[in-house]
Formats: structure tokens, C-alpha cells, sequence
């Protein structure tokens, strides 16, 4: 059972965020502090306790904590950014991280973000994008001592835009990745074309959390049987952010 969430606010910086969204110079920043301080309660009110770090004005995406680690067991693998302009937001994060995990720096060339990597129970499933390199993949089983599954597809920034895992053997996927051959075992609910953000959902024990503004997805998840807690985050979006990007888990 989860216990904690490492999670930061947006800082004041937050809308020269790394994002090609068409609507971000749109971007709401008050809005965004309020759709953050809900996503925060409702961790909560799911029983996980918040640790929660100041803004951080320097790093305009460094409410996406998600991509500073990835934790496995007792460890946590402190990733190295593809993007200069990120690279620094890990520090704050291993400093907290230390006080619950071994932790270890993974080293360059390699790259690898959190925002990729996919966790079952015993083991990983990591994309090999735009953001996370074959090195990222090797250094950070290495350090877990887990293994990690690979889907290649560096026309994409982040795995989990496309493909979660919701628990009870089933996958939530746009239709990009419904017939990738390491899916073929489980259950699937395929996302409509036009819903595909709400791809990225969170799972809090046997609670999923899903993007309140994509209903049909909300429905079909309601209707596998799962226990829905529908959230805006149309702030968040505009900075090429989800659900799973604004916390650390563990």
C-alpha cells in the first residue's frame, strides 16, 4: 500500500514550461495552483501523506517530480534529464528521497525520466524515447535489480502518455501501443482517438484517478468496475503534463 507522495506546486516560472501544446500560451498559473492544491487533497483523502517541497522558480517543469526517480523496493535510481534545461530538479528530490531509499545518480550519456517507466509488482516496462536512452534503461535496472521491459519509440516524449496500468491485469492504452505484443496477456481499455490524454491515469491502491474533462474514458473505466476519481487538470495539460508527472509515489 502506497504511503507517501513527493509533490511540488508550480513555481512562478511555470509558463515557460517545455511544452508544443496549442493552448498553452493560454496557460491559467492561478488555475494551476488550484487544480494542484485539489490533487493534493484528494492524495489525502486516499490515505497517502503528502511531502510536499516549496515552488522551485528556477525549473519552469519542476511540478513534474515524476521524472526526477525512479523507485523500486528499497531503492530509487535518481534520473539523469534529456533536457538541459531540466537537468538540477533531481537534487531537491534525492535530498528528500534519502530519508526513505537507498538512492544512486544514474550518469551520463545515459538518460532516463520517470514519465517512461511503467511499474507492475516485479517488474518495469520503460519506453525508449525522446527522453530515456538505452544506457538510462541498463543503468537504472542495473541499480534496482529489476527487470525492465523495453518499448521503442523515439517519436514520443513520455510512455505513460499513452499506456498505464491500472491494476487487476489491465492496461489503460490509446490505440498506439493496444497490440504491442507485451500487452497480449492482459486486459485492455482502449482510450478514444480524441480522449487521448486521459491515457495517463493514476493509480492510488485500487482508486483511479482519470482526467475529469474526458467523460467517454471516465465511463469505459467505470464500466471495467474500476473506482473513479475524476480530475482538471487543463492547466497542467498545456505544459504537456498529467496526472502520473505531479507525483512520486511510494
Amino acid at each position: 500500500m502506497s504511503k507517501h507522495a513527493i509533490v511540488r506546486p508550480p513555481g512562478a516560472s511555470f509558463k515557460r514550461c517545455i511544452s508544443a501544446h496549442p493552448l498553452h500560451h493560454q496557460l491559467d498559473y492561478n488555475l494551476a495552483l488550484e487544480q494542484h492544491a485539489k490533487y493534493c487533497e484528494v492524495l489525502t483523502e486516499l490515505g497517502i501523506e503528502i511531502i510536499e517541497l516549496p515552488p522551485d522558480d528556477e525549473y519552469p517543469d519542476s511540478c513534474f517530480v515524476e521524472d526526477t526517480v525512479v523507485v523500486h523496493g528499497k531503492k530509487a535510481a535518481i534520473t539523469r534529464f534529456a533536457k538541459e534545461s531540466r537537468q538540477g530538479e533531481e537534487t531537491s528530490i534525492e535530498n528528500v528521497l534519502k530519508d526513505y531509499r537507498h538512492t544512486q545518480r544514474i550518469e551520463a550519456p545515459a538518460t532516463i525520466e520517470g514519465g517512461d517507466v511503467i511499474h507492475l509488482d516485479e517488474l518495469l516496462i520503460s519506453g525508449l524515447t525522446q527522453r530515456t536512452n538505452i544506457d538510462g534503461i541498463n543503468q537504472t535496472a542495473s541499480w534496482l535489480g529489476v527487470q525492465i521491459e523495453i518499448i521503442k519509440d523515439p517519436s514520443i516524449i513520455h510512455l505513460k502518455s499513452y499506456v498505464t496500468y491500472v491494476g487487476a491485469n489491465t492496461f489503460v492504452t490509446t490505440k498506439r501501443f493496444v497490440d504491442h505484443p507485451l500487452f497480449a496477456d492482459y486486459s485492455k481499455i482502449i482510450i478514444p482517438d480524441h480522449e487521448a490524454y486521459a491515457a495517463n491515469t493514476l493509480t492510488c491502491d485500487s482508486v483511479v484517478l482519470v482526467s475529469a474533462r474526458h467523460l467517454e474514458s471516465t465511463c469505459l473505466l467505470k464500466d471495467a468496475g474500476f473506482d473513479v476519481v475524476p480530475l482538471d487538470l487543463s492547466e497542467f495539460e498545456k505544459c504537456e503534463g498529467a496526472l502520473t508527472c505531479l507525483s512520486i509515489i511510494f
